[in-house]
């Protein structure tokens, strides 16, 4: 997409988690896909996963050396504000050399500099926000941005409702259709196709209670005819790996992180994860039956909030973090034992999916620019 010859250049800001890259990368292939010729970098913060994962989708990548404060009284606080000012100036720089046509602000550490940078030069911003509940720098950012795409209903509470639009959360495009992919899946994660299938995801760091909830009914999963596809996350792989060897149990494959996501919802019968944005809407595209254990430790319970929106039509069940560990079998067993109560869960859980929320942002990209 030119204008008067000149390529478009967009600026992509943000990241710290898988809920906040992956958008960010499924945005960026969606303007690509639409307009070919363009140019596209991100801005992350040093340090956190983003500088590996959007190299890895094909993308250049900038690091600030920006950091968040510390609910705990820690001494990294002290270094907040030099940190901050750093990145400010860089993003200045950055923002200036690379003469965008407009900034996504996708929530994370570096999306506050860049687009603050941006719009005080007064190029267009648009705010992505996954969550039920918004950040406090989306927040701050929101009264001069052009465009705000959000996840869920209601959002007007945080944000200027005539800069509100409903989109949905992107996510990556292999998982739209998974049919076809289950022979495969099994084959690529050692799986048995007789075995009932529970996919258990607690994010690409970990959830320290959907762990401990699995090592405690281990084995009585595999004793029962499950196996368990488990993602332990980057903090507890190690001693998940090792606790997993002790036990000789043979059908408890455990991974610190999985990248091949498609394979994995096709091989699940069922799926246990954390609530956080990126996976309820990956999950309501998937079309099967969850079980949300929300984390408890994230601002105003947002996570909670993300899963009742789905308990309440029928598309998910809730199993609190505080019961989880010594519950999680007696909660899936149910669904195994009454397949049509599973299947219109998953059905459920469908009806709420927006499938085409990369494209509804892009054109909302254009409409800014244009």
């Amino acid at each position: 997409m030119k204008e008067n010859n000149r390529t478009y250049r967009i600026i992509i800001s943000g990241g710290g988690t898988g809920g906040h890259i992956y958008p960010a990368i499924a945005i960026a292939n969606a303007w690509k896909e639409a307009h070919p010729d363009a140019e596209i970098l991100f801005v992350g913060a040093e340090g956190k996963m983003e500088m590996a994962k959007v190299p890895e989708a094909g993308y250049e990548i900038k690091g600030l050396p920006v950091a968040g404060l510390q609910r705990s009284l820690s001494l990294s606080n002290l270094s907040f504000p030099f940190k901050l000012l750093k990145s400010l100036r860089m993003a200045r720089e950055i923002v200036k050399a690379f003469d965008p046509v407009a900034v996504v602000g996708v929530g994370g550490y570096a999306s506050g500099p860049v687009l603050y940078a941006a719009q005080k030069k007064g190029i267009p911003t648009l705010i992505q926000e996954q969550n039920s509940y918004a950040g406090l720098t989306n927040k701050l950012l929101a009264k001069r941005a052009g465009k705000i795409c959000v996840a869920y209903p209601g959002m007007e509470k945080f944000f200027p409702k005539e800069k509100i639009q409903y989109t949905g959360n992107p996510v990556r495009k292999d998982i739209l259709d998974l049919s076809g992919k289950r022979e495969k899946a099994l084959a690529h994660f050692g799986l048995e196709k007789d075995r009932k299938t529970v996919l258990v995801l607690g994010g690409s760091l970990g959830a320290r209670t959907i762990n401990r909830s699995v090592l405690a009914e281990m084995k009585a999963f595999e004793d029962d005819g499950y196996q368990l596809l488990w993602q332990s996350g980057k903090f507890y792989y190690e001693d998940m790996a090792e606790k997993v060897k002790i036990s000789a149990l043979k059908h408890i494959h455990v991974k610190e992180f999985i990248k091949e996501m498609d394979l994995a919802y096709a091989a699940a019968d069922l799926i246990v994860s954390r609530a956080g944005a990126l996976s309820v809407s990956e999950l309501s595209l998937v079309g099967k039956p969850v079980v949300f254990i929300p984390s408890p430790n994230v601002a105003e319970d947002h996570q909670t909030k993300n899963a009742m929106a789905y308990v309440n039509e029928g598309a998910a069940i809730l199993l609190k973090d505080a019961e989880a560990i010594g519950k999680l079998k007696e909660t899936v067993d149910p669904l195994f034992a009454d397949l049509d109560k599973a299947a219109a869960m998953g059905k459920n859980i469908k009806k709420l999916a927006k499938p085409d929320a990369a494209k509804e942002i892009v054109q909302a990209l254009e409409s800014l620019i244009s």
